[in-house]
């Protein structure tokens, strides 16, 4: 399986521009690669030189973030299959997202799932119970 996987809050702590501490990836992780699973790393850091944002919340200083995250990766060995792109996704889509059979990301919904052969083959999103989340947090 194809696993697109954040990184900070979900591979190591929110410390953004540094590397966050140990949050307990690491060993599910290795049992995960030993069990034939690659990663994507999918996440928002990149190398930059001179950032810039009218949005004062933005870290505005440059770096080689995305290179300090892959390079947590390997510190750690922990192959990756891809960065923020699936390499064999080209070759039958012009789609810019990754794809990957599974997202693992502290800032997604955790989408509820719906399994009815019936319907389709694999598990489709539970809108009702989105619904209900989405109340739950105070978005809807």
């Amino acid at each position: 399986m194809i696993i697109a996987i954040d990184f900070d809050g979900t591979c190591v702590s929110h410390e953004f521009p540094k590397v966050g501490k140990d949050i307990g990836a690491v060993p599910v992780l290795k049992e995960l690669v030993k069990n034939g699973h690659q990663f994507i790393l999918f996440t928002m850091r990149s190398d930059i030189v001179n950032p810039s944002s009218k949005d004062a919340a933005v870290h505005l200083k440059g770096g080689n973030y995305l290179t300090d995250a892959v390079n947590w990766f390997k510190k750690h060995k922990i192959p990756l299959y891809g960065i923020n792109k699936n390499p064999e996704q080209k070759k039958w889509t012009k789609s810019p997202k990754a794809y990957a059979q599974l997202y693992i990301d502290d800032a997604a919904l955790s989408c509820p799932l719906i399994r009815d052969i019936r319907i389709s083959e694999r598990p489709y999103a539970n809108w009702w119970e989105i619904k209900n989340r989405l109340q739950f947090m105070g978005i809807l």
